[in-house]
C-alpha cells in the first residue's frame, strides 16, 4: 500500500476496487477510456444544457410565454436520459482509476457540489413548488424559485469547473503539500526528519 494515502474506508474501498482486472483494463483502454470519457462529457452537457434551460425559465429572464409546467414535461425525458447516462459514465470513470479519484481535491470538490445539487433539487421539488399553480404561467415567478434556480445553474457552473480541473490535479498527496490539501485530499503523508 502507498504510504502517502490515509488508510481510511475510502482508501480501503478505491484501493480494492483500483485490484481488479477491469478498472485497469479500462484505465488502460486505448479505446474504452475515451469512448467512456466523451460520452461523461456529452451527457453532462445533455443533462446541464437542458437544467440551464429550465432554470432560465425559473429565473424569468428566458422562455417567459412558456409555462414552466409544460416547459418541464417537454424537457423532462431528455433531463432524465442525460442524467442517467451521466451518472452510469461517471461511476465507470471512477472504476478506472479509483485511488486517483478518491484523493483528488477536485474530484472531492465536484462530489460536494453534486450533494448541493441535490438538495436544492430537493428543496426545489418539496417546498418551492408546492404552490406552482400560482405562479407557473407567470413571466417572473417569485423570489425563492429565482434563489433556487440561481443557486442551481451556480452549483453545476461548479460542478462542470471542478470535473474539468480533475485532470489537472496540482495537488497530488506529498510532504510538499500544505496541511491543507493534504487534509483535503484525504493524505497520510509521512513526516520528513
Amino acid at each position: 500500500m502507498d504510504s502517502r494515502y490515509d488508510p481510511s474506508l475510502l482508501h480501503s474501498f478505491a484501493a480494492w476496487l483500483d485490484s481488479h482486472a477491469w478498472s485497469t483494463a479500462l484505465h488502460e483502454s486505448l479505446w474504452v477510456w475515451p469512448l467512456v470519457e466523451s460520452t461523461h462529457v456529452l451527457a453532462v452537457a445533455l443533462f446541464v444544457g437542458v437544467l440551464v434551460m429550465v432554470d432560465l425559465r425559473l429565473l424569468g429572464v428566458a422562455f417567459k410565454d412558456t409555462s414552466v409546467s409544460a416547459m418541464t414535461s417537454r424537457v423532462l425525458p431528455w433531463s432524465i436520459a442525460g442524467f442517467c447516462i451521466m451518472v452510469v459514465s461517471g461511476l465507470l470513470l471512477f472504476y478506472s482509476n479509483p485511488v486517483h479519484f478518491a484523493h483528488n481535491i477536485w474530484f472531492r470538490a465536484k462530489l460536494i457540489l453534486l450533494v448541493v445539487a441535490a438538495i436544492n433539487a430537493w428543496a426545489f421539488h418539496r417546498r418551492v413548488s408546492r404552490d406552482r399553480e400560482h405562479w407557473d404561467s407567470r413571466p417572473r415567478p417569485p423570489l425563492s424559485v429565482r434563489l433556487v434556480a440561481a443557486t442551481s445553474v451556480s452549483v453545476w457552473a461548479g460542478v462542470i469547473f471542478a470535473g474539468r480541473m480533475i485532470a489537472y490535479n496540482w495537488f497530488e498527496c506529498g510532504p510538499d503539500q500544505s496541511a491543507f490539501i493534504i487534509w483535503a485530499a484525504g493524505c497520510a503523508v509521512e513526516p520528513t526528519l
